[in-house]
């Protein structure tokens, strides 16, 4: 026998692939983008009683943030595209950043809107769900409805992080000092970022996780407000496009909207001291993480639609039921309410993005950067409305209500949607 016989046989090391450490660091710019996207909740009050501003006002700020947030998301997608992936977050990282930490220095509400609202909400909306879609789309075919749900929590994370800390600073040390800790936040991300993220499994000589040669997409080749714009016409033409529009306005409306933006102060109206408050919200982070994870395994199993019918019910009832809730102290209902609304946070993402991958093909990415934005206009109508409410009844009540009622009508705009056995994709 000879020598070479005798050898025992190596076994290669398997290598992690490529794709967990995009997802890793499309999941920390996630986090960043959700922790500075959470912070005017806590700054609401803050920012009120220093300048004299209007909680409509500032929630005016808020509304025009949750808004760009939302309708730069479709062109971030093209703008991916074109530019690529890690050239655009790590962009939108130093925008966040810069827009954040030049807060400190406001005297005046235009700046606040400036800021806050147009400088920090093109930076968040360029690494918001459209990302998701792009990086699930290009770099997974195994796990998908796991890895979405997955980077869709990396939201619920940012608040859990953020929303204690920001609230501790803002008592503490100032609201400056808890802007400046989320400007450092996404400074420290930008590196991380520029190391790990990659726009596409070809630059590293790998197939996406899971697939094979016929399952790599390739590249839109159009300028970036062009294909927004022919893929937005293309998919208006269809009814699915626009039932999809109206249940994401709703999740918008009753999460960013209402939950996040005034959860806080409409609480602290109650007699409940808003680092307590702050608590509660970060909760519904650890439970929306729960939620959301689950809700991608689900959508790997179940019909989407009938996900999105029970999520959007249960909303509903959730809210209806909130307003005797509140209180000076925590009570078992209201932490009850927490839960039940965590778990349903956005786990509407997942069975969403899995409709538009199986109605609009290799468009989905930027067909759902459009349904997202719809996402953020229904939060900016909700932040902006609730506002208003307060200030001129003094009391958010009639904004639940209005919530829950808004709830019901997604889940019908859901369950209708057609199911087709194969993608179709957009021509653009």
């Amino acid at each position: 026998m000879s020598e070479l016989s005798t050898r025992p046989t190596e076994v290669p090391k398997r290598r992690v692939h490529w794709a967990w450490w995009v997802a890793a660091a499309t999941f920390l710019s996630l986090i960043c983008a959700a922790g500075v996207r959470s912070a005017p909740g806590v700054l609401l009050d803050p920012l009120h009683e220093e300048f004299g501003w209007s909680i409509g006002t500032i929630s005016g700020a808020v509304s025009v943030n949750l808004a760009l947030y939302g309708l730069v998301s479709p062109f971030a997608a093209a703008l991916m595209e074109r530019f690529g992936v890690r050239r655009v977050v790590a962009f939108a990282l130093t925008m966040v950043a810069l827009g954040a930490g030049a807060t400190v220095f406001m005297t005046s509400s235009w700046q606040l809107f400036l800021l806050w609202g147009v400088i920090v909400g093109l930076g968040t909306g360029s690494m918001a769900m459209s990302l998701v879609a792009v990086v699930v789309g290009r770099w997974f075919v195994a796990r998908r409805g796991l890895v979405s749900g997955l980077l869709t929590a990396a939201n619920a994370t940012g608040q859990l992080v953020f929303l204690p800390l920001v609230a501790h600073l803002a008592t503490s040390s100032g609201w400056r000092t808890a802007s400046l800790t989320v400007a450092g936040a996404a400074l420290v991300a930008l590196p991380i970022v520029v190391l790990l993220l990659r726009d596409r499994p070809a630059d590293v000589g790998a197939l996406p996780y899971g697939g094979t040669e016929a399952d790599v997409v390739e590249p839109l080749r159009s300028g970036a407000a062009k294909l927004a714009i022919t893929t937005l016409v293309s998919a208006s033409r269809r009814s699915t496009f626009w039932l999809l529009v109206t249940g994401f306005f709703v999740c918008g409306a009753t999460t960013n909207g209402l939950v996040q933006s005034h959860f806080i102060p409409a609480a602290h109206d109650h007699g409940m001291p808003p680092t307590t408050a702050a608590g509660l919200l970060a909760l519904v982070g650890i439970f929306d993480l729960v939620g959301t994870i689950f809700s991608g395994w689900l959508t790997d199993r179940f019909d989407p639609r009938l996900l999105l019918l029970a999520y959007y019910s249960l909303r509903g009832v959730s809210l209806a039921l909130l307003v005797p809730l509140f209180g000076a102290d925590v009570n078992a209902s209201i932490f009850a309410f927490i839960i039940f609304y965590g778990l349903d946070w956005v786990a509407t993402v997942p069975p969403t993005l899995a409709l538009c991958r199986e109605h609009f093909g290799a468009s989905a990415p930027v067909v759902f950067g459009w349904v997202f934005a719809s996402h953020q206009v229904g939060a900016a109508a909700a932040a902006l409305g609730a506002g208003l409410v307060r200030d001129a009844l003094g009391s958010y009540d009639l904004a639940w209500y209005g919530g829950a009622i808004l709830c019901g009508y997604a889940a019908v705009a859901s369950v209708v949607i057609r199911r087709r056995s194969t993608p179709a994709p957009v021509a653009v």
